[in-house]
């Protein structure tokens, strides 16, 4: 084994140091900042041209004459200053709280002209308050806003509880990293197969095959690619956090996962790395099957489609926690990295995260050796032959 892992270093040594070396390096750093670009600013503009703010409504829960002079007098004032909220009845008369709990309204106005009473949010009170007793002022009759007194009511709703938006926003933050976790990987795994039909074709992995073992081969050159893999992640990550040190954050606040954010992170980086190498023991296992750039596309391409199919596998296991799903998401090999990561954002327990690390481990070496068992039928065997057809036709003469 020890022998293995020292051949393994030799050739993750070699290809790290073509790879980051070549001007394509370079390239492939440029492209996806250039595509994200484009991106970003494509959804701006769409944004921005389908983007109609939403008017808050105010519900009058009043007798049909105050309810009659309040709508008038709101249609007096949006056509000399504009910008009030939109006032309607109530169609069906209750409680305010719970009028206000429906979604339906961000305030609810009940009373009389005389005593009106104000039902919002906390948060609304300092909105509708003073807006609202401008449009009584008005439907009174008054020529100038006077001062004027009014019952005004703070309303708690669900939504404003402690406990459901903790959830809420977790599920947020387990979303976000399973996405950032399978863009990263996609993007970046198909390097692996490309590099070694590039030395197939130019017969390099026959004579590496020849003097190290192909496990040895197959390991180093995934544990090259997830170092430049994890370079590049590290240069984009970087220029991301000096634009928004320059700029400004555009991006929404995410709150802390349930195992807080420097665990969270370490455990994405582990988990990247897993992913990336399950995901690149496949895509070799597939390059040992393939003989031309064509062959590599027409194989890869249900592996891609698969790989999509275990990130809408792992986004569901994410949404129904603890259910059975959720336990063989975390226990098939290519969904558990994207399955524990979204768990590591909603659970606090580590002991899981411990075990299955080592079980992908242990799924991506199986995987590499059965890689290396098609490689060895599909590609080395008539090199094998013609070799051994050659020995023995060397030796003939000396027997002779």
């Amino acid at each position: 084994m020890n022998a293995t892992l020292r051949a393994a270093w030799v050739i993750a040594r070699r290809d790290f140091t073509a790879l980051v070396r070549s001007k394509a390096f370079i390239a492939f750093l440029i492209g996806p900042i250039v595509m994200l670009g484009i991106a970003l600013a494509a959804g701006g503009m769409a944004a921005q041209s389908v983007h109609t703010p939403e008017v808050p409504v105010i519900g009058i829960a009043m007798d049909k004459g105050d309810t009659a002079r309040l709508l008038s007098a709101t249609e007096r004032l949006n056509r000399l200053v504009g910008g009030l909220p939109d006032v309607k009845a109530v169609e069906r008369p209750g409680a305010p709280d719970a009028l206000l709990r429906s979604g339906q309204y961000a305030a609810i106005l009940s009373g009389s002209l005389a005593h009106p009473r104000l039902d919002t949010t906390r948060d609304g009170v300092d909105v509708w308050q003073e807006r609202m007793k401008l449009l009584i002022d008005q439907a009174r009759g008054n020529g100038a806003f006077a001062k004027m007194a009014m019952d005004v009511h703070a309303v708690t709703l669900p939504s404003a509880d402690q406990s459901a938006p903790a959830k809420i926003d977790r599920s947020d933050t387990a979303q976000f990293g399973q996405m950032a976790l399978f863009l990263s990987t996609m993007l970046l795994a198909g390097m692996v197969l490309s590099n070694l039909v590039e030395e197939k074709t130019n017969k390099i992995i026959e004579v590496l095959a020849s003097s190290i073992p192909l496990e040895s081969i197959f390991l180093g050159k995934l544990f090259a690619m997830l170092a430049m893999a994890l370079i590049a992640i590290g240069i984009w990550v970087g220029l991301g956090l000096l634009l928004v040190a320059v700029g400004g954050s555009v991006l929404p606040s995410l709150p802390a996962p349930a195992v807080g954010w420097p665990l969270f992170l370490l455990l994405g980086i582990l988990y990247f790395s897993t992913a990336y190498l399950l995901l690149g023991s496949a895509y070799l296992s597939i390059g040992a099957m393939a003989a031309t750039v064509r062959d590599v596309q027409t194989l890869s391409m249900p592996v891609s489609m698969a790989q999509l199919g275990i990130f809408l596998l792992a986004g569901y296991a994410m949404a129904t926690p603890g259910s059975a799903v959720e336990i063989a998401a975390c226990l098939f090999p290519f969904t558990s990295p994207f399955a524990l990561l979204a768990r590591a954002a909603q659970e606090p327990e580590l002991w899981p995260h411990a075990l299955l690390l080592v079980w992908q481990a242990l799924w991506t070496w199986a995987i590499i050796r059965a890689g290396t068992g098609l490689f060895r039928r599909s590609v080395l065997k008539s090199t094998g032959g013609r070799k051994r057809r050659r020995s023995r036709k060397a030796a003939s003469p000396e027997v002779a």
